[in-house]
């Protein structure tokens, strides 16, 4: 059996049906939060993101990335008696999280209606391309297909350039981390008053509510914003500056901010222009201001602007590449690069948890994915089989 880690949702226990990114990382963060995690995968080689490299020693390190803590089963739900193992689970489980297309748990005959009428306990979490409702709810979507309609591509990348992806699977990840608040929510609602429900969220609704500020510009401004770059459509100064060999981020927030950036800049003159006097002031003419700060930042290292503005207690950083990142001494500091078995003998350092309890542990090792069907006796002792 997988090694439980503790945490508040110890004694949890979740049926995964989910594979690839958005379900599998939703169930990545309960089981990081102590939940027993049950995959229920495919006989025909299982989840597809096990097909995924990277690779070490013919294992994918993509599906460990997303799948360590969590236990293995191998069912058919097309076969009875595969179907009874499953109906058994479910019978213990108090959470099941699936990421198929809406219709193809309802054509197995595990659809909402149906779950909820024989396992009243079991809460129903479903992460699709557009949700259970409306005109598209049947569309097949993957990350950069949501990222695209729902808005992201069009805000991201340089000012007058092409749309870009965002460099990470964020309409995948996303969806994810909505779907676990989600069904954390209803694990409470159900404390409560014993009722369980059904989540139902679309990677594309997470595309609209992860657009902020763009949304009230265009709904309030009338605006349809475009990529900028790597500037804040809103506050100024608050973006990248270029330096002597590079670009750091400066992010004066206020106008208390500002004042205080000038001054440890050496720039009092433009504290004290009444061009720039407020944010609004700032963002009209943000062009000139950015030109003045920029030629000055121009003429020395990324490294001494630095040490000027983090002496003056200003919000400041250089922009890391992945290795720099890594390498910073607050994920060493927060436990954010654990170790992991990669089934080989051999240990993955990947991405730790962000959630940092007083009440648990934060051990710098977790268990590893499993091997497809690796759990099957364990899990059948637990269903009495």
């Amino acid at each position: 059996m997988t090694q439980k880690t503790k945490g508040p949702l110890s004694g949890i226990t979740v049926v995964d049906l989910s594979r690839i990114l958005a379900g599998p990382y939703c169930t990545l963060l309960m089981a990081e939060m102590g939940a027993r995690v049950i995959k229920v995968e495919s006989p025909k080689g299982g989840d597809d993101a096990r097909a995924y490299g990277p690779f070490v020693k013919g294992k994918s390190t993509y599906f460990a990335s997303v799948n360590r803590g969590k236990e293995s089963i191998a069912l058919d739900l097309k076969s009875e008696a595969d179907r009874a193992i499953f109906e058994n689970l479910l019978a213990k489980a108090d959470v099941v999280v699936e990421n198929f297309r809406p219709g193809t748990m309802e054509k197995l005959g595990y659809g909402w209606d149906a779950l909820h009428a024989r396992y009243r306990q079991l809460i129903y979490a479903s992460a699709s391309g557009f949700g259970h409702t409306g005109p598209n709810s049947r569309d097949p979507a993957y990350d950069m297909v949501v990222q695209g309609i729902g808005g992201i591509m069009s805000i991201t990348g340089s000012e007058g350039g092409e749309p870009v992806r965002v460099g990470m699977s964020i309409g995948d990840i996303g969806a994810g981390l909505y779907t676990a608040v989600a069904v954390n929510a209803a694990l409470v609602h159900r404390l409560k008053t014993g009722e369980a429900t059904k989540v139902d969220i679309g990677m594309f609704d997470c595309q609209i509510a992860l657009l902020e500020n763009a949304v009230m510009r265009y709904t309030v401004e009338g605006e349809v914003p475009g990529p900028l770059g790597a500037r804040h459509p809103t506050i100024v100064p608050f973006q990248a500056f270029k330096t002597a060999d590079g670009a750091i981020i400066i992010s004066a927030g206020n106008d208390g901010l500002f004042a205080k950036m000038c001054n440890a800049l050496g720039l009092p003159a433009m504290a004290a222009d009444p061009e720039y006097k407020t944010n609004a002031l700032r963002q009209k003419n943000h062009g000139r201001l950015q030109g003045e700060i920029e030629g000055l930042l121009r003429t020395k290292p990324t490294a001494h602007w630095l040490s000027v503005l983090s002496k003056a207690d200003i919000p400041c950083g250089p922009i890391n590449n992945v290795r720099q990142a890594l390498a910073h001494p607050q994920v060493a500091a927060r436990n954010m690069l654990v170790e992991v078995p990669d089934g080989s003998g051999g240990m993955l350092r990947l991405a730790g948890n962000p959630l940092k309890m007083s009440a648990f542990d934060d051990p710098t090792t977790r268990p590893p994915a499993p091997d497809l069907d690796a759990d099957r006796e364990a899990i059948l002792s637990f269903i009495g089989r």
